[in-house]
């Protein structure tokens, strides 16, 4: 069963109904019927808003674990460079050109072994995590 309501609507308005109605093969009733529910119902601007939260928060989390990594290397390469200058005593002038040259081969080395961590999908900083949680329990026990 349908009820039935009075609108008015102005001259242009009621003569787009119509020529609309028309070229559809409907009648100006179905036509005005489809207007209001597509009015009522969520529109494209609300979905593509609802679309557009949802990347933003996803956005927000990978910003956050950016920085979270990001702070992470950063303070890790500080404590290495601290260590590495306090306990790393100064060589002598005859042993310069020997360092230099292990220094590149374990240098090309680490490289290498990057690289393969990389192909792998491996990340340290993943890794630390679970290092942690390992010393954890292993404290506990």
């Amino acid at each position: 069963m349908r009820d039935r309501i009075n609108v008015y609507f102005p001259p242009e308005l009621l003569r787009q109904i119509s020529d609309l109605a028309d070229r559809k093969k409907l009648s100006r009733s179905a036509i005005v019927e489809a207007a209001v529910v597509s009015f009522l119902s969520p529109d494209g601007a609300d979905k593509r808003e609802a679309a557009f939260t949802r990347r933003l928060d996803r956005l927000s989390r990978q910003m956050q674990r950016l920085e979270r990594d990001v702070g992470l290397t950063a303070e890790t390469l500080a404590l290495f460079i601290r260590f590495w200058l306090t306990i790393t005593p100064p060589l002598p002038n005859e042993a310069q050109a020997a360092a230099q040259v292990k220094g590149r081969e374990r240098f090309e080395g680490f490289v290498e072994a990057l690289g393969r961590r990389l192909q792998k999908g491996q990340s340290f900083l993943r890794e630390i995590p679970e290092d942690i949680r390992r010393e954890e329990s292993e404290d506990k026990i």
